[in-house]
Order: C-alpha cells, then sequence, then structure tokens
C-alpha cells in the first residue's frame, strides 16, 4: 500500500458563516456514526464553534476528500455551499493547519485555551469508534507535544485568560457582589465560554445560556452546570441580565442598542456590564452610548489586561517558529520510521552471520571476524558486480554504496 498521508478537509471561522457551520455541526452523541459512514479507516471530526473538521491519513488523498464532502452534504447542507466553504489541504499544509488549530493559533481568539480539551474530546470518540490508527494517532500525538511547547515557552495563552480576569473585575466594579448576579450567556464561543468559566469561578448568583442552535446552549449549559434558554425567549432574558456577554459571531449583529434600551427600561435603569467576546461583535456599537450601558469588546478588555499589541505579536511570532520547527521535526521523524522495517532486516541478517562465524570459530577471535567480514561483504559484493555489467545502475549504486558506509577515496 501507499504511504498514508496527512489530510484535512472541512470549514472554519474564516471559510464559513456561522449558519453553515452549525448546520455542518456534529455533537458528540452523533459522532460515531458520522465518522462509521466516512468508508474511511482512520479520521477524527473536530467539530466546535469556530470549525467542522475532518483529519484523516490516506494513501489517495483525493479519494478521502471526496467521501468527507459527500459526508458533509448528507448533512443537508447545498453543495455551491459546500463548494465555496470547504478547503482540502494535505502533506505538509495538513500537519501545519492540525499544530496550529491544536495550539491555538488559529482561534478567531489566539490563545484561547479550549481548543486542545476539545481536540482531545474528538481524538477520544474516534478511537471509542476505533478510527484512530497508528499514522492518525502519531499526527495527534505530535499535534498535543507542539501545543505543549507553544503554552510553556510563550506568553500567548496568558491573553485569554488575562481579558477573562478583566471582565470579572470590571463586573465587581460595576455590581459589587457578584453573587447577586445574574449573567447572561448569548452564543456557544469559546472566549465567550471562557468568560463564563471566570464568572462562575467569581460565584456570580445564576448563569443562563442561550444560543441561536437549541443544541448547542444545552451542551454548552451541561458543560458549565448551568440553565439553557430558547433563543427566541432572548426579549424576556435580556431585562433580567445584570452582566451580558455574546459570543455568536455570526458577521451580523446580534444584540442591537434598541434591544438593550428596551431591556434598561424595564430594569429602570438599572445598569447592564455587556462584554462582546465575538469576533465580528455581536453588539452594536451605538449600545455605548445608551445611559446604563457598559459595552466591553475584546480590544478594550487586552488594553486592561495586557501591556499591549507588541508584546501580544512577539508571543505569536515565537509561537509559529515553534510550529514550523515542530511539523519539520515530524515529517523527519515519519521518515526515519519508514526506514526501520529495513534497518531490522539488516541487522537481524548481520546478527545471523556473526552467531554462523562464532558457532564456526569459537575459540579463534581472528578466524570468526574473517568468516563474518567475508559473508557480510559476499552478498554485496556480487550485487555490485551485477550492476556494474549493467553500466545504467553503476553510478547511482556506487554513490549510494559511498553515502552508506561513508567511503573516501
Amino acid at each position: 500500500m501507499e504511504r498514508l498521508r496527512p489530510v484535512v478537509v472541512g470549514a472554519n471561522h474564516r471559510s464559513a458563516s456561522l449558519s453553515l457551520r452549525d448546520a455542518l455541526f456534529v455533537d458528540d452523541r452523533a459522532q460515531e456514526d458520522f465518522l462509521l459512514h466516512l468508508g474511511l479507516p482512520d479520521a477524527v471530526a473536530i467539530s466546535t464553534c469556530d470549525r467542522v473538521e475532518i483529519w484523516t491519513v490516506h494513501d489517495e488523498p483525493l479519494i478521502a476528500e471526496s467521501r468527507i464532502r459527500a459526508a458533509f452534504a448528507r448533512q443537508g447542507v447545498a453543495t455551491e455551499d459546500l463548494n465555496a466553504a470547504l478547503y482540502c489541504l494535505t502533506d505538509l499544509a495538513a500537519v501545519r493547519h492540525c499544530f496550529r488549530v491544536v495550539s491555538s493559533l488559529d482561534s478567531l481568539v489566539i490563545g484561547e485555551p479550549h481548543v486542545l480539551g476539545q481536540v482531545k474530546a474528538c481524538h477520544r470518540l474516534a478511537r471509542e469508534a476505533g478510527l484512530c490508527g497508528a499514522e492518525l494517532e502519531g499526527l495527534l500525538a505530535a499535534a498535543y507535544h507542539a501545543a505543549k511547547r507553544v503554552r510553556s515557552e510563550t506568553t500567548i495563552a496568558e491573553r485569554p485568560v488575562s481579558i477573562a480576569s478583566a471582565a470579572v473585575q470590571l463586573a465587581r466594579d460595576l455590581h459589587g457582589n457578584l453573587g447577586q448576579t445574574n449573567a447572561l450567556l448569548i452564543g456557544a464561543g469559546d472566549m465567550g465560554e471562557l468568560v463564563a468559566e471566570h464568572l462562575l469561578a467569581a460565584r456570580v448568583g445564576r448563569l443562563v445560556v442561550t444560543a441561536p442552535r437549541q443544541r448547542r446552549a444545552e451542551l454548552l449549559a451541561t458543560s458549565l452546570q448551568c440553565h439553557a434558554a430558547p433563543f427566541e425567549a432572548l426579549h424576556t432574558l435580556l431585562p433580567q441580565a445584570d452582566i451580558i456577554v455574546t459570543a455568536v459571531g455570526g458577521r451580523l449583529t446580534s444584540l442591537s442598542a434598541e434591544q438593550v434600551g428596551l431591556a434598561l427600561k424595564k430594569r429602570r435603569r438599572k445598569p447592564i456590564f455587556l462584554v462582546d467576546a465575538a469576533v465580528p461583535g455581536d453588539i452594536e456599537p451605538a449600545t455605548n452610548r445608551l445611559d446604563g450601558a457598559f459595552l466591553y469588546d475584546l480590544a478594550d478588555l487586552e488594553r486592561l489586561a495586557l501591556q499591549g499589541l507588541a508584546s501580544r505579536e512577539s508571543a505569536a511570532s515565537q509561537a509559529f517558529a515553534i510550529i514550523d520547527q515542530s511539523v519539520e521535526d515530524f515529517f523527519q521523524a515519519r521518515a526515519h520510521r519508514r526506514a526501520v522495517p529495513a534497518i531490522v532486516l539488516l541487522r537481524q541478517h548481520f546478527e545471523k552471520l556473526r552467531q554462523q562465524a562464532m558457532d564456526e570459530a569459537p575459540e579463534d577471535a581472528e578466524k570468526a571476524t574473517r568468516l563474518l567480514v567475508n559473508r557480510l561483504l559476499h552478498d554485496p559484493s556480487e550485487m555490485m558486480k551485477l550492476l556494474a555489467e549493467a553500466e545504467q545502475g553503476w553510478p547511482a549504486a556506487e554513490d549510494l554504496l559511498r553515502r552508506l558506509f561513508r567511503l573516501e577515496g
């Protein structure tokens, strides 16, 4: 069989709209059936709010791509929409992409900490379905190692956590004791989830999750151990919320100034702290002009939390350099593994000849070593004579021989 090649096919926050990603989304309970119907011996489905991708290894990348496209089409998405949104990466590009995703360098917010756990959860589901062979396991293990290096050798992961902490501190400054407040998370984006986790850690009184897709809200609410509510009930949820975090990121305004204004009227001007954790933003900027509305986006929070753009760019540059080195190491190790079977056979052959020589001259080291050298060289010498007679293959064979044994002169 031909060498297995890494392949990635999918859509992410840059290539596809939120509605298309929602249509392609495969939740945990459906992943095994989805993967088994791909018709691929090895595959992992990376299904998050930012991306829906299939990672696989296959000797025929075009066949793998065709089967994955067919599986996505069965999700009910029009062919023209799929063709516009899906990308297919192979070999070096696929490996680099996987490493960047796992290291959170391909996320809406670079460095957000959830993606590594999400990939590991999807990996576990694929393994339980019996769809993770040695090559795919090796790719994922190398990606995890690269992510560990990025986290430990750079400050890239500090930024999102600092942003979430800044949001919690601002909420405290406005409302005081968070135990007396209600929080509303709109959308299932990773940065919104991170802010929600920090609010829960700060003992916010109550947290409700809602999202355009109810199943997403329910899954996230289960993860956060809080309440889920229908998105259609947003008009009743807004006036009850002291803290609103949005993380939809659908390229369209999810929360208008008018909606917030109506909520403030029902609250009798009791203030609302709003965190727009989406890229692009979810909340209409005019909201900031409302009396009683305190709106912060990720850039505002970052200015409060970190030293600035220069430190972020420096950390990102270091992280991408680590990824490039890790990708190079992966392919080098992969190439070395291809040589292992031949090396094992060669060692076994040499050991067999050594044992024969020792058996024939157990007490005579000089004779035994002479026998061994003669037998080691016999077959190669005969083959070299045949190649030299043929002339056509000899120059390459001679060059390889000199390189293998580092012969001079």
